[in-house]
């Protein structure tokens, strides 16, 4: 049965919801396997991996760190962020190719489309996750705090995917331009991810630029999942990440709904 099929139904008998956003997930995830993109998703981590780990932890290691344990939180988020600029341009070229009026013209409810990119973008993110946790324990990073502690950790993680994925879909909608969307995603995550405490800790930067780095979203981040990969849980760690998680999707959901559900 075609994916029209599938969304429109046959004859007088209409599809639920849930079969049409199963479909459009589906063609989502058969797409990424036949171009590739899941080959692409199981090799950016293990970049990140060598690119972050190596350079930094001969230093770190005379500082008493155990960088592989350090590190991990940001090649993690680095492969939410992998996630967040292939759902932007995802929606970009759907828009663009005329595939998102072409549903706005057929029998779906207006937030099947968006949850079935979402969706795709969870499936991407457990892959990278998956990826990222296996090249992790090739340098030594272990999740010490048992199976509760390591469900959250990767909770907590494709939680962010998942909120950057939407925010990401909504851009995506809105400028119609895989490049564009692409390039402007670029430079908010270098200048986020680099003035954070997810490479070096607090004390590596100066005093004066202290309080952002520490306070900024990509850091609280960071300290949620180092503290999640340890034994024991501080819950005075973990939720200003929380809070961030929270406030991020609390803006960027009615954003995203807006935006795929807009007409021209």
């Amino acid at each position: 049965m075609t994916i029209t099929a599938d969304l429109v139904g046959t004859g007088s008998r209409q599809p639920s919801a849930l079969r049409q956003w199963a479909a459009l997930t589906e063609r989502q995830v058969r797409t990424m396997v036949l171009r590739g993109d899941l080959v692409i998703s199981l090799i950016a981590p293990l970049i990140f991996t060598v690119g972050f780990y190596l350079p930094l932890k001969f230093v770190m290691k005379l500082q008493g760190i155990d960088y592989a344990q350090f590190v991990m939180a940001i090649i993690v988020l680095q492969t939410m962020a992998f996630t967040m600029n292939a759902s932007a341009a995802l929606a970009a070229l759907e828009a663009v190719t005329g595939f998102t009026d072409r549903l706005r013209t057929m029998p779906l409810p207006k937030l099947v489309p968006l949850a079935s990119r979402v969706s795709s973008g969870l499936f991407r993110s457990v892959v990278t996750l998956t990826a990222a946790i296996a090249y992790g324990y090739v340098i030594g990073f272990r999740l010490s705090g048992g199976i509760g502690q390591t469900v959250l950790f990767c909770g907590f993680a494709l939680g962010v995917g998942t909120v950057l994925s939407i925010g990401a879909d909504a851009l995506g909608m809105l400028s119609k331009s895989p490049q564009a969307v692409s390039q402007a995603l670029t430079l908010p995550t270098l200048i986020f991810g680099m003035l954070s405490c997810g490479f070096v800790p607090e004390t590596g930067f100066p005093s004066w630029i202290r309080p952002f780095v520490r306070n900024q979203p990509v850091s609280q981040f960071s300290y949620a999942l180092r503290d999640l990969t340890d034994d024991g849980v501080s819950w005075h760690v973990i939720w200003p990440g929380l809070a961030w998680l929270g406030g991020l999707a609390l803006v960027l959901t009615p954003l995203a709904i807006w935006a795929s559900a807009r007409r021209e």
